[in-house]
């Protein structure tokens, strides 16, 4: 599933290779589509969790059950979905899993039990929404791009907050007006009518596949094989990195703070404390509008910053900090909007800081496979954030014990990553070159 030499990508690679363009940005574009996309129908709970209350008289833990297993399908499809993209390229699975959310999708819109939403839900659209988007930035990334990385870490990892922006404020106002299944169709038409056709014309695996090389890379021409295997670390090498562990607990720690608990629970606590359906989808879209800025900032800083640990610990202390003030400011659409610019401005930008520091630590043609098993740990904790949420709520009546948790928690990652090595001379994992 590779271009033709005459193939649609490869003549407008070549056009634009001759206005000194490289078609690593194109694939950008594309990339940042099905991360928008999927980053809507993982923002949808949020929106879905009072609807499904009322039409079908579930209660709120036995919901989150299902959001629960989607967070950690997301996860848990990473290391696997990472050496298929390692081994096999990302286009294919990219196709694969937005058929299998879309499919997953549809029987959503007619469910009418609680195991059905555990299914489709919690299992298909979890494993779909890893396959297409947990380590797809990893990968293009790697492949693309030599120079400008931390860039465009931070531009797709952007998309998920872009997503939120977009499509939670519009899905709730759809809900409001037309009933749950309107916004939901709007995501699905969305992937399957414009997102999925992009990547079947467009999409490619490698530079090689358009006649070129990395972007920032010297010389002429598509990379010789030897190159496109070098800069690989073993699994087994890296489980055995202190490294990777202080980055895996910090990341648990980071889906823990975010996925689980704030896109999860933020609207169901606003408006529970006489925030409107509409002004706190507005909020937590504002927290997606600032996390843009944030996380491409985040992005910038990696290609500037040397010691990047200090970086990595100031996110999560940030985040930490803004979620204690939390509880205290709930009654004040004003205040929550505040709370949404500092929260926002560090929801993902850890994202492309650990990317940077996993390409730099075990190398870029390893990142994939790597970077899927810290973010299984991220939606290990995402997992927990969203059934424990909704488990205290349904037991105490408030959510502010696990927010008051997560601001907690949120300061044991920042001193997780002042642990990195990363930085000090010789002490690094060194990649093995082919």
């Amino acid at each position: 599933m590779t271009a033709s030499p005459g193939g649609p990508a490869a003549r407008l690679a070549a056009r634009l290779a001759r206005h000194g363009v490289h078609y690593g940005w194109v694939m950008v574009a594309i990339t940042f589509g099905v991360l928008l996309t999927t980053a809507a129908m993982r923002a949808l709970p949020g929106v879905l969790l009072r609807p499904l209350e009322a039409e079908f008289h579930w209660d709120r833990a036995a919901i989150t059950v299902g959001v629960a297993i989607s967070l950690l399908l997301y996860g848990t499809v990473g290391p696997v979905v990472g050496r298929l993209m390692d081994s096999l390229g990302p286009r294919r699975v990219i196709l694969a899993a937005l058929a299998l959310m879309g499919s997953a999708g549809l029987g959503v819109l007619r469910m009418d039990q609680v195991w059905q939403f555990d299914l489709l839900w919690g299992g298909l659209v979890g494993a779909g929404c890893g396959a297409a988007a947990s380590v797809l930035t990893a990968s293009v990334v790697s492949r693309w791009f030599v120079a400008r990385r931390g860039l465009v870490t931070g531009l797709l990892s952007a998309a998920t907050s872009a997503g939120q922006i977009v499509f939670v404020p519009t899905a709730m106002w759809l809900t409001l007006a037309a009933g749950w299944r309107a916004g939901l169709l709007l995501i699905l038409g969305l992937m399957l009518l414009v997102i999925a056709p992009l990547v079947v014309v467009w999409f490619r695996d490698s530079p090689a596949a358009v006649g070129l090389r990395p972007f920032g890379e010297q010389g002429a021409g598509p990379a010789p094989a030897p190159a496109d295997a070098a800069e690989r670390t073993p699994l087994r090498v890296a489980l055995r990195s202190p490294d990777f562990w202080w980055i895996a607990g910090g990341f648990f720690i980071c889906g823990y703070t975010t996925n689980g608990l704030i896109a999860t629970h933020f609207i169901p606590h606003a408006t529970e404390h006489g925030v409107g359906e509409i002004a706190a989808a507005s909020i937590l879209g504002l927290i997606g509008g600032t996390s843009v800025l944030g996380t491409i900032a985040s992005g910038m800083l990696c290609d500037r910053v040397r010691n990047r640990r200090w970086l990595l610990a100031a996110c999560y202390l940030f985040r930490g900090l803004s979620l204690l003030l939390l509880p205290l400011i709930s009654g004040s659409a004003t205040l929550l909007a505040v709370f949404g610019v500092l929260y926002g401005l560090n929801w993902f930008a850890t994202a492309p800081v650990n990317q940077v520091l996993l390409m730099d630590l075990f190398g870029r043609r390893s990142v994939a496979q790597i970077y899927g098993w810290v973010f299984f740990g991220h939606q290990l904790g995402s997992a927990l954030a969203a059934y424990l949420g909704g488990w205290v709520h349904d037991r105490v009546g408030s959510y502010e014990p696990v927010f008051v948790a997560a601001g907690l928690a949120g300061v044991v990652a920042a001193a997780f990553a002042l642990q990195l090595r990363e930085g000090r001379r010789g002490m690094l994992v060194r990649p093995a070159t082919a």
